[in-house]
């Protein structure tokens, strides 16, 4: 049976610690000082078997992960999608698909937008390929367009009234 002496605990600890040098994430760390937590453990109860090591080892690790992760970094993770949207409401595009009430359809603009000059997009009244339109908000991945104030709808085949 394998026997850890407190020293293999900190020298792993020590090592974990490095690595996130090398590997930026930010989660190394933590099992890194599960590690040296349990070191010193393991200096302050000598007889604690390999099977207790491991078992506070993991718990002490998890447990500051879920901690950095939950309450002092809770945002670190989520999408940026529709957090831009203030960037993106008032631009103007073109529709390259029609686009009614409950079908999808497609917008194109002149500059790219969150990375993407054509995207999908939903309306709440229809409006034909051609036709200009202005982004009103993002939902998701999904702008929701509509068309300019004073705009007419525009024919099919996307050319407006004269």
């Amino acid at each position: 049976m394998i026997d850890l002496e407190w020293w293999h605990w900190a020298v792993a600890g020590v090592a974990l610690i490095l690595a996130e040098l090398v590997i930026p994430q930010f989660v190394l760390v933590w099992f890194g000082l599960g590690a040296l937590l349990v070191a010193v453990v393991t200096v302050l109860l000598p007889g604690l078997g390999l099977t207790w090591q491991l078992l506070s080892w993991t718990l002490a690790s998890v447990l500051m992960v879920v901690l950095w992760f939950r309450i002092f970094k809770p945002g670190i993770h989520k999408t940026r999608i529709g957090m831009a949207d203030a960037n993106v409401v008032g631009e103007a595009g073109l529709m390259v698909r029609d686009v009614a009430p409950f079908v999808r359809g497609k917008v194109r603009f002149q500059k790219p937008i969150i990375g993407s000059d054509v995207w999908e997009c939903i309306s709440d009244e229809s409006i034909h390929a051609g036709e200009r339109v202005r982004v009103l908000g993002v939902e998701g991945t999904i702008l929701r367009v509509g068309r300019p104030r004073g705009a007419s709808p525009a024919r099919p085949g996307g050319f407006a009234p004269d």
